[in-house]
């Protein structure tokens, strides 16, 4: 049995670490986890176990991607946390076989420092935004030297386009994001349209994406829906309960309806219902015919699972104009978003138009249900990422 450290920086590199480690503990290995970023609440729920206390910040480990969001993260100590947490890191490496770094530059030079055989999984770059990938410095030192084992990339351009540029082999056996929805198999009732709402997981702007999901909501028109009946689920993080939840929607119009003979909470607002959907993120996002995203690990994996996304973009610190066209870059042209000022009445009302041109599209015609299949595997690609992953490094420890 080898002992395992897994490093990551975000909740999507988490929830992909958390499903690598488990698998990794089938083969008989100790697995344990340094999320560099937040809480790693994913290795909670797996069971993995996390080597020092971490915390949320506003910016959710995202605040690089704006000036302001960079001063913040000084001003709340967010680069002090993480140089503690790297220090912290350099004393208890040398205990472990083996160091998975999960995500992008970050986990990568921390595993690089502690001089230990060390392996990959590239989730956060890809060839997809540029055509050729021009990772940051000085990942490509990192990457070239002999404490790397394996490097995994998240799709097959980006596996062609690091081998020509590391001058050794990249592989892609899938992502593993994708695992936890493969086998997960319960669907909600069936509607003739069914739409998911995604405002992502990072605390305080889930929030504000949330607003800003509900006005376009209330702006969709079911009389255009011929008479169809139309679902409306939201797949809400446990941090925002029904009570955090009734104060922040309380001077929009929305009304919150908790039923605790039927355990079910909805959000009203005129002839608009939604209903919430907590721990139940799997099967919103599989039952959905489209999903409405503000999100970033949610939105790839519904590409993968064939659905198409309509974006809107936010305030950030991540789900920006910026992010959203750097996602659709990414995930390909099955993602949508209106043109227009962030926010604006016009722009709200063209995105409420354009999920219900989704919806009919989806449903009715073939060739854009083919594309949505065609995007999904050239994108996200095969199923068992996590699965091979694990494979692959727990061979790596027999050699």
């Amino acid at each position: 049995m080898k002992k395992i450290l897994l490093l990551s920086n975000g909740h999507g590199e988490d929830l992909s670490g958390s499903i690598i480690g488990n698998e990794i503990r089938s083969f008989g290995h100790q697995v344990d986890a340094i999320p560099l970023v937040g809480t790693g609440s994913p290795y909670q729920e797996m069971g993995i176990k996390i080597l020092i206390k971490g915390k949320d910040f506003s910016t959710g480990g995202l605040g690089y991607t704006t000036i302001r969001g960079r001063v913040r993260e000084i001003l709340e100590g967010q680069l002090i946390y993480l140089f503690k947490r790297i220090v912290y890191l350099l004393k208890v490496s040398n205990k472990y076989d083996f160091v998975v770094a999960i995500g992008d530059i970050i986990p990568i030079f921390s595993s690089w420092l502690c001089k230990r055989p060390s392996a990959t999984y590239l989730v956060a770059y890809s060839a997809h935004y540029e055509g050729s990938l021009k990772l940051p410095w000085p990942c490509n030192q990192c990457l070239k030297s002999k404490a790397f084992k394996k490097i995994y990339a998240r799709d097959d351009l980006t596996a062609e386009d690091l081998t020509k540029q590391l001058g050794r082999a990249v592989d892609f056996v899938g992502n593993p994001f994708m695992d936890a929805l493969i086998v997960h198999q319960k669907r909600l009732p069936e509607a003739d349209y069914r739409i998911g709402l995604l405002p992502g997981s990072r605390i305080p702007e889930t929030e504000k994406n949330l607003l800003l999901i509900l006005s376009v909501i209330e702006l969709i028109s079911e009389a255009s829906l011929e008479g169809r009946t139309l679902k409306i689920d939201l797949a809400l993080i446990q941090k925002i309960d029904d009570l955090r939840l009734a104060k922040l929607i309380q001077n929009t119009g929305w009304e919150i309806i908790i039923n605790t003979r039927e355990k079910t909470v909805n959000l009203m607002k005129k002839l608009h219902t939604i209903t919430i959907r907590r721990r139940s993120f799997e099967s919103t996002l599989k039952s959905s015919d489209l999903i409405i995203s503000m999100a970033g690990t949610a939105a790839e994996q519904a590409v993968g699972l064939s659905k198409p996304v309509l974006q809107i973009a936010g305030e950030g610190p991540q789900f920006t104009a910026n992010f959203a066209e750097a996602q659709r870059r990414l995930l390909g042209p099955t993602v949508f978003c209106a043109e227009g000022p962030t926010g604006t009445k016009k722009t709200l009302k063209t995105t409420a138009k354009m999920a219900i041109k989704l919806l009919k599209r989806i449903k009715t015609d073939k060739s854009f249900q083919n594309a949505c299949k065609h995007q999904a595997q050239y994108r996200i690609g095969i199923e068992k990422g996590g699965q091979n992953i694990a494979r692959s490094i727990s061979d790596l420890l027999l050699d």
